[in-house]
This record gives structure tokens, sequence and C-alpha cells, in this order.
């Protein structure tokens, strides 16, 4: 992409969502972000998650049709989830985490967070997810991960379980404080001492 075509677009994202060149639809559809609600570019947008035959223009229009809460967003996104390049379903996992938690959202994301199968970043995707739509079921599912997921899974269940009030995750966390895994480890370890921190100064009288 020229300097000239990169001020095109940035001039007028719309009129190059059609453009034959995958790199000049990515640019102008992250271009429509500030502008996504807008019911046209919403439209524009579920056109591309569903048709554009490059898997970066797909994923980002998943990424930016998170912020747009409508069901016909999440039935696209739920949709997405099912395609062939784990960069678009990492991003409508990403984009499902935005949105309020309904039961098939949640559903989704935990399916994703559990399959061992799954593409390294569609998981660690999922799992960020699940901390994101705080939904209290997944507390389970995040703390069965914490135990027995890969490093990278166990280090995104840790922030994930923070957003939670549970009695089992403070005792969890601090087991993950001693984790084999040095990754784990190092943000177990912040996190609890952060809410020693909290509880400390919770406990502290007012000056008299």
């Amino acid at each position: 992409m020229s300097a000239a075509d990169a001020a095109a677009v940035v001039a007028s994202p719309l009129d190059h969502l059609g453009d034959p060149d995958a790199a000049i639809r990515r640019l102008a559809v992250s271009l429509l972000a500030g502008r996504v609600a807008e019911t046209d570019i919403t439209d524009r947008l579920l056109a591309l998650l569903a048709d554009d035959p490059d898997g970066a223009v797909r994923a980002e229009a998943a990424e930016i049709l998170g912020a747009v809460q409508a069901a016909v967003v999440v039935q696209a996104l739920l949709a997405s989830c099912g395609d062939e390049d784990p960069r678009v379903v990492e991003a409508a996992i990403t984009a499902l985490g935005e949105q309020p938690p309904a039961a098939a959202i949640v559903a989704t994301v935990t399916a994703a967070a559990i399959d061992g199968g799954a593409d390294k970043l569609v998981r660690e995707a999922a799992v960020a997810a699940l901390g994101s739509l705080a939904d209290p079921a997944s507390v389970p599912v995040l703390l069965d991960l914490l135990v027995a997921g890969p490093p990278q899974i166990r280090r995104r269940a840790v922030v994930a379980l923070t957003v939670f009030d549970h009695p089992a995750i403070e005792p969890a966390l601090r087991a993950a404080a001693t984790d084999r895994n040095p990754m784990v480890r190092e943000v177990a370890e912040m996190v609890v001492g952060h809410q020693r921190h909290d509880a400390g100064a919770g406990s502290l009288e007012p000056p008299g």
C-alpha cells in the first residue's frame, strides 16, 4: 500500500471497504471504529465479517463490532467462532467478552476456553473473555484451568479470577503464587500482594 493509497483510505474509509486490496480494506475497517454504532456502518461491517475472503479483514471487523451491543451482532460473532481462520475466532471471542453475559455467549466462550485442541491464542482470548463477562458460573471453569491448564492459560485464569467474589478464589490464587511456572507465579504473586495491601489498608483506623 502506497502512502497515497493510505491517505485516500484515511480521507474516505467507507469508499474503500470493497477495495480489491485486502490491506486497504483492513485499514478502512479499522478507521471506522469510532463510527461502528451507526446502523449503515454496522451493516457493512457485518457483511465483511460474514463474506470477506481475507481472514485479517474479517478479524478486524469482528474486533470492532464488539463495541455494538445488538442481537444481530452477537449472532454474527457467535457464528464467527466457527471461522476457519483462528485470527477471526480470537477476535470474535474477544468481542463477545464485551457483550452482556447471555447464556449462549458464556457457553461459547467457555467451550473455547476448555478446548485443549483449540488454537493457543483463541484459548487465551476465551479465558480473558470469561473474566470480562464476569458470569459467576465461570468460576469453577477458571479454577480448573488455573490448576490444569497450560502455563499461558493458568496465567490468564489468574487475571480473570480477580473480578469475582468467591471463597475458593483466594486460596487458589495463593496456591498459584507457588506455581512451577515463573510466568504464572509472577502474576499470582502480584495479585495476592495487591489483595494483602488492600486488606491492610481496609483495616486501618482513620486518624482521630
